[in-house]
């Protein structure tokens, strides 16, 4: 079907016959309400008004026929809500479900939150294989309750929501096409060896609020991680910094932890690190070797709620220093510039040091700011003190 304009057409795929009622009919609407506007506008938002509204079912199933189209709606478990104007969602959320319904083929987002499923059974997604997006976030499925196999088939599966259950072990048996796995707020406590083998498209882990130890994150169990970007294990039980991340790893998320000591050379490894969060840790002056952070990829560094007494030397790359709720007494700006003093006379803004907000309430700080700081860090738009 095409939507002629005055300036000529544009070919638009459409599944539903009612799409060019609705445009005339909104554009009479626009007509009338707005007398001044042209025929042409008054057709273009109306054409973009629909597209809001049955975009979602054009957008996400170009190919879906028009018997497929009838066919998942009527296949649309009773328990559950699947739009018309967004064929391949199902919603079965906040239904008090015990049990995942069978899930119809033509189905690219489910949502499972706010249930009581116990079990991942694979019968009940036995023909969803197109399925993009699962959310099953809290429910009470264990690690018990993961039938074998219950996802492999999904091979066209991205983003996995798991958070706020009850599994104590990562998932197994994941299809390799997954790009977010969420298992925040679980009871996990272990990462078996090899689980994440193959899923190489995997961008994003988020490990918050469990039970993990520095045994269970390391080189081994994290393998397979190739082209990692995100991974987030605040709230756990580590009181060392974990060891075998994948290089690929730009934001880095270990708040709440019982971490004391980061080894000196251990962001070699990392390179590409660009926001690291520490905040509510164990961390103290000798815990943080004197060029530790000397990375040009970071941006942004939190070492909030810690231990230290001093400012930590800080590279000339970073943006963003969160320091509140320590023990810090006085700010030297000459000892913490990661330019030389000889330097500070004859550098341009190209090359000063790019530090624009900086956070030290909570310390025993008192203003005035020193001169010396304000010096050195000439691009410095917001300090809290």
């Amino acid at each position: 079907m095409f939507l002629i304009l005055s300036s000529g057409f544009v070919s638009v795929p459409v599944s539903v016959s009612v799409f060019c009622i609705r445009v005339s009919l909104i554009s009479c609407v626009f007509s009338l309400l707005y007398p001044r506007l042209s025929v042409k506008m008054a057709l273009l938002l109306a054409f973009y008004s629909v597209l809001l509204l049955v975009g979602p079912a054009l957008a996400q199933s170009p190919d879906m026929s028009y018997e497929d189209y009838m066919a998942q709606l009527q296949a649309c478990p009773k328990e559950c809500r699947c739009p018309p104007s967004f064929p391949n969602a199902v919603y079965c959320d906040n239904k008090a479900l015990k049990r995942i319904p069978t899930i119809p083929p033509h189905t690219w987002y489910l949502y499972l939150q706010n249930n009581l499923i116990d079990v991942l059974s694979t019968d009940a997604l036995r023909n969803a294989t197109q399925l993009r997006w699962i959310n099953l976030n809290r429910n009470r499925i264990t690690s018990e309750g993961m039938e074998e196999g219950a996802l492999a088939a999904m091979l066209r599966l991205v983003h996995l929501y798991m958070d706020d259950n009850l599994l104590s072990s990562v998932p197994a048996n994941l299809p390799s096409s997954l790009e977010q796995l969420r298992l925040s707020r679980n009871r996990i406590s272990k990462i078996p060896a090899g689980v994440f083998s193959g899923l190489d498209r995997m961008t994003l882990l988020e490990l918050q609020g469990n039970k993990l130890q520095d045994d269970a994150v390391t080189e081994v169990s994290l393998k397979g991680l190739s082209n990692l970007v995100q991974i987030n294990l605040a709230k756990n039980q580590l009181t060392t910094m974990p060891l075998g991340l994948p290089i690929t790893i730009t934001q880095l998320f270990l708040d709440n932890n019982a971490i004391e000591k980061i080894p000196a050379d251990y962001f070699k490894s990392l390179p590409k690190v660009a926001f690291l969060r520490l905040n509510r840790n164990k961390l103290g002056n000798g815990g943080l070797p004197k060029n530790v952070f000397n990375m040009s990829s970071i941006l942004d560094l939190q070492l909030s709620h810690n231990q230290l007494t001093q400012v930590p030397m800080i590279p000339s790359g970073l943006e963003h220093l969160h320091l509140d709720h320590n023990q810090i007494k006085s700010v030297n700006g000459s000892d913490i510039c990661p330019v030389s003093a000889d330097a500070l006379e004859g550098y341009v803004t190209e090359t000063a040091p790019k530090l624009r907000y900086l956070r030290l309430d909570g310390n025993e700080v008192k203003p005035p700011i020193p001169r010396d700081l304000m010096m050195c860090f000439r691009l410095l738009r917001s300090i809290v003190i």
